[in-house]
């Protein structure tokens, strides 16, 4: 599985670390992301988010006990 936001795509970037004696190795920048459910086209699913995305709102959260609460009023 690709290290990739599912909703804005922010993804590995590779580049070189130059140190002060201008030594200079490979390394990689990884987006911070978190598993989470998330509502896609109206069903909850679990997903991969950069924190970015879900500071600005980006993701919409599916309501807390959703299941429970329609059980409970089938049952009313």
């Amino acid at each position: 599985m690709a290290k990739q936001c599912d909703i804005c795509g922010k993804a590995t970037v590779t580049g070189r670390q130059v140190s002060h004696a201008h030594n200079v190795t490979s390394r990689t920048w990884e987006p911070n992301l978190r598993t989470m459910k998330a509502l896609v086209e109206g069903v909850a699913k679990r997903i991969r988010v950069c924190t970015r995305c879900l500071r600005s709102g980006k993701v919409v959260r599916p309501p807390a006990r959703a299941r429970f609460l329609a059980e409970a009023d089938a049952k009313s």
